[in-house]
């Protein structure tokens, strides 16, 4: 059940705490007053999308709080809407959560029942919902359902294979052509940087030769650096015989020319690298072969590897194409049993319900002011789902009135028809453990003796249950165990929805404005005590 709501910066609203009781609680005012607020906000927090412009104006953000009984344990939601981005962020039990958990509780929490909801029921779709709603074993139609599912993911598997080979087929001719260009060169990933950087390498490696060779040749050559530089030392050291001041000189030469043996084992050692295994005439070559299939194929080395595994991806899945279409053929015709026998199993499955069903129905609707001659019926329509398989899909029919035809009920139903059969609906499933029901002015286009009937109805729902009923006749809202009021007042120019919990009092004084009476009660003078929205 719905225990506490908290509203704020919401349209008209400004902040709000309304505390439920578990039985029947009544919301009344004026058209217009903010109850379709009220009912926003319960939409909001339960997952559906509010625009920002209903935000009120100079608030960053709209607030809704909620705090459900589930199961024994207190369950609390929270919702912001930012009025800037339109973005929302939802928090359960305090964690930020998401909507798909929201989703998955929202059937356990409200049951939201109104005008919209008799609008559903024109909808033959819908007629499939209500009558699976009352199958005795649920099992039945959920395993219809995964044998449909698990069929039609056999049907699309069956034809993204058959698409893919189409499309393979037309082009096979060109993929056997590219990938024969491709193997004859047969590319390895990275080959073409290897190749570049042994290129370089080796250019590089020669040139080193080449001045290693050079500086050997000017220092052992003929008339090379060493033998100039003997013939030097030789010649100042005989100077130095007259000139001792040459001496010197003799001696820096022949240090000098001492130091060029370890020049020249230096350079003996770069020579001694030369050769190797690097092959320059094949690194060119592989070079070009790799360079031409790339300007062939108009697509980078790397691509083209890919491209060739994804050829002969490709045209094994064509080989294979026909083994594996064979399967899915089988698998099938498997799927297709299961879907046959469990669609059957559904189908008498819903015929006996929609037997039981009427026959309550029928019941139900007497007890809410139509004909004991009422006629309530179910036709089922075959529905091919798949080749030589028919599921049967339910429309309700009536006939609220001896001397007609059976109808559908967009026929023959009037507005206040409808929300009676929807009252009737909910009072049959209510037998199940169902949400907290809240009914937006189900009571709509009826009146008289047939509005005390759905009154006594609603009153009976509400000792199994919790009931929120939004209503505009005081003969049901005479009825609540909680009754809330609200309307709208002005102040300092601002518009606000005010709400309040009334007192006994105060529950006589709006009874009467709703009946069009005079309030005779202290509450006609002011304010209403409990919460402004």
């Amino acid at each position: 059940m719905l225990e506490t709501l908290r509203i704020r910066n919401l349209a008209l609203i400004d902040d709000v705490e309304l505390e439920f009781c578990p039985g029947l609680n009544v919301l009344t005012g004026e058209s217009g007053a903010g109850k379709s607020f009220i009912l926003r906000a319960l939409d909001f927090i339960l997952g559906e999308r509010i625009s920002a412009d209903l935000v009120r104006p100079g608030r960053e953000k709209a607030l809704v709080e909620a705090v459900f009984r589930l199961e024994g344990e207190e369950l609390f939601l929270r919702r912001e809407l930012a009025s800037k981005t339109g973005r929302s962020r939802l928090f359960i039990n305090d964690d930020l959560g998401s909507q798909e958990r929201l989703a998955e509780l929202r059937p356990r929490l409200l049951m939201h029942t109104s005008q919209h909801g008799q609008q559903r029921l024109l909808s033959p779709e819908h007629h499939v919902e209500i009558l699976d709603a009352f199958l005795p074993d649920q099992l039945v139609a959920a395993t219809q359902r995964a044998a449909r599912e698990s069929l039609q993911g056999v049907l699309a598997r069956r034809a993204e294979v058959e698409r893919r080979m189409a499309g393979l087929m037309d082009r096979r001719e060109f993929l056997e052509f590219q990938l024969a260009e491709i193997r004859k060169v047969d590319p390895r990933p990275g080959e073409e940087e290897e190749l570049l950087r042994l290129r370089e390498e080796g250019r590089r490696a020669e040139r080193t030769h080449v001045l290693a060779d050079e500086a050997q040749g000017i220092l052992l050559g003929e008339n090379g650096l060493q033998d100039m530089l003997t013939t030097l030392e030789r010649a100042l050291a005989g100077l130095a015989e007259s000139d001792d001041g040459l001496r010197e000189h003799a001696q820096e030469v022949g240090r000098f020319r001492d130091g060029l043996a370890d020049m020249l084992r230096d350079l003996r050692g770069v020579g001694a690298q030369r050769g190797g295994e690097f092959d320059a005439e094949q690194v060119e070559k592989r070079l070009w072969e790799l360079q031409q299939l790339q300007r062939k194929l108009k697509r980078p080395l790397e691509s083209i590897v890919a491209l060739g595994e994804e050829i002969e991806e490709n045209l094994s899945f064509l080989d294979a194409g026909g083994l594996e279409l064979k399967r899915l053929e089988k698998e099938e015709a498997l799927a297709a049993a299961a879907l046959r026998e469990a669609t059957a199993a559904l189908n008498a499955a819903r015929e006996a319900a929609a037997t039981e069903l009427t026959a309550n129905l029928k019941s139900e609707l007497v007890n809410l002011g139509f004909s004991e001659h009422l006629r309530v019926l179910v036709e089922f329509r075959p529905q091919a789902i798949h080749p030589g398989i028919e599921e049967l899909r339910p429309r309700f029919l009536w006939v609220p009135n001896p001397g007609l035809d059976a109808q559908p009920l967009d026929r023959i139903a009037s507005g206040g028809e409808l929300s009676r059969f929807l009252l009737a609906v909910v009072s049959l499933r209510s037998r199940e453990q169902l949400p907290a029901l809240l009914f937006d002015e189900v009571d709509s286009g009826i009146g008289g003796q047939t509005l005390i009937k759905v009154a006594e109805r609603i009153r009976l729902l509400a000792t199994r249950q919790q009931v929120i009923l939004i209503t505009h006749w005081p003969q049901l809202a005479r009825l609540a165990d909680e009754h809330f009021a609200i309307r709208k007042e002005v102040h300092d120019g601002a518009t606000y929805t005010l709400c309040a919990s009334l007192s006994p009092a105060e529950r006589q004084a709006e009874l009467a404005r709703m009946a069009g009476e005079t309030p005779t009660t202290a509450t006609d003078s002011g304010r209403m005590s409990g919460n402004s929205i």
